[in-house]
């Protein structure tokens, strides 16, 4: 006789930033065990890899394309998916690093390992400062950009090549270039092509799309806390996937 099937609860999550509307499920006991495994090995290709493969397995709207939505999207969901799978709330800890003077003089590292509990469904994202995607480079040419998607970090890039990131990442987010009669579409371009087109860029147009770039919508929370051992308030900002479950 066969066990009998546990129904699994669905839920439905509208993205932030492309506004697109999917529903998942929770991940099962299997899942976590992935992801538990890839987190403690600190290494962030395997993180990125797992959690893309419970997304694939999770997600439950068949029309739903991963690669192409804005990575931050991706950080929200998974977030969210946490939440409902695991819990709410996440327990972090962090050493204090205050440097505490001694009797005789002498000043240590105060060390005293400081817990809190971040919520993640009041995790939001958070933009300091907001650019219009509408650049304009020339008196003819403006280009349009577009937030980075999470397809990026599955490609294959040298991460110690800091420059050659840089463009990569830049070049990516190009979503068109009007010349005052053409768009050309960077889905209609080669990688190739729009790498060399942001190389030959002066240093004024080029910070101009840095300045897009560099203003992007970030996962972060900021959390105050005072050690209870030297009494030293602490301002702790985390960022992205692996500060919120490190």
């Amino acid at each position: 006789m066969a066990l009998p099937k546990l129904e699994v609860p669905t839920y439905e999550l509208e993205l932030p930033l492309s506004k697109k509307t999917i529903k998942y499920r929770p991940f099962l006991v299997k899942e976590q065990k992935i992801l538990l495994m890839a987190m403690e090995s600190k290494d962030s290709k395997t993180i990125q890899s797992s959690i893309l493969d419970v997304l694939n397995t999770c997600i439950l709207t068949p029309e739903f394309n991963i690669s192409s939505v804005p990575i931050i999207d991706i950080e929200y969901l998974f977030l969210h998916l946490r939440a409902k799978s695991v819990g709410e709330i996440v327990e972090s800890k962090y050493r204090c690093n205050n440097e505490v003077t001694k009797e005789d003089g002498t000043t240590k590292e105060c060390g005293n390992i400081i817990e809190t509990k971040i919520n993640l469904t009041e995790i939001l994202p958070v933009q300091d400062k907001i650019v219009d995607p509408e650049i304009r480079l020339t008196d003819k040419i403006v280009i349009k950009m577009k937030y980075p998607e999470f397809r990026l970090l599955n490609a294959d890039v040298d991460y110690n090549d800091v420059a050659s990131l840089t463009f990569k990442m830049i070049a990516s987010c190009i979503e068109h270039v009007f010349d005052g009669e053409q768009f050309f579409y960077s889905n209609e371009i080669s990688e190739e092509e729009l790498i060399e087109f942001v190389e030959n860029l002066s240093q004024e147009q080029f910070e101009k799309m840095e300045e897009f770039f560099n203003n992007m919508p970030r996962m972060t929370k900021k959390i105050e806390m005072t050690c209870k051992k030297c009494g030293y308030l602490h301002n702790f900002e985390v960022e992205g996937l692996e500060d919120f479950f490190g």
